[in-house]
């Protein structure tokens, strides 16, 4: 049996959920989300707590538990505080700037990338280096940001590209190194 499945999940003041057919609705203070539901496990509120149990012994059951108490989960933590990724620009003229809502980067490139935000996320920036994605879902937060990083992804040899906030970049030595360490063994 999963261990995360059989957690209990805290509903906090203000987030209310309900159990439809077409799924469960958590609703809070700064949104609405609706994770997606599997027929093999059943949903049970009970007072300020949901659980999740299985309603089969099959593998798929056990398959799905943790991952649909992790999604209720993420949903109620989403519509309580929201979820957030920083992003930064590492390299000389690699800058950001907001046009609406859309982002303009400058990344080396012959031409400005422009990133339009999706539903239920926010773009920000803080200077010209920093790019805050923001939003109720974790999944598409993260996507949105990930998709933002593969526009250029930090580089080995000098580390310039676009990377999460703290992300540590291992770099290599470049030619030059290697060549004077052979020479200086020899």
């Amino acid at each position: 049996m999963s261990r995360i499945g059989r957690q209990p999940i805290a509903i906090p003041e203000g987030v209310t959920l309900t159990v439809e057919e077409s799924g469960i609705v958590v609703k809070g203070p700064k949104g609405k989300l609706v994770p997606p539901t599997f027929p093999e496990l059943e949903i049970k509120i009970e007072g300020r707590e949901v659980r999740v149990t299985k309603k089969g012994k099959d593998d798929k059951a056990g398959a799905l538990h943790g991952l649909a108490r992790s999604l209720i989960a993420n949903a109620i933590k989403g519509v309580v505080e929201g979820y957030e990724k920083r992003l930064e620009l590492v390299g000389t003229g690699y800058r950001v700037k907001k046009e609406g809502d859309k982002l303009v980067l400058s990344l080396g490139f012959s031409h400005p990338v422009i990133v339009e935000p999706i539903e239920g996320v926010s773009l920000d920036i803080e200077g010209n280096k920093e790019i805050i994605v923001g939003g109720l879902d974790k999944q598409r937060v993260g996507q949105v940001a990930a998709n933002i990083r593969k526009l250029r992804k930090p580089e080995p040899y000098k580390g310039k590209g676009i990377r999460y906030k703290g992300e540590v970049v291992r770099r290599k030595p470049g030619k030059a190194a290697k060549v004077g360490a052979a020479q200086g063994g020899a």
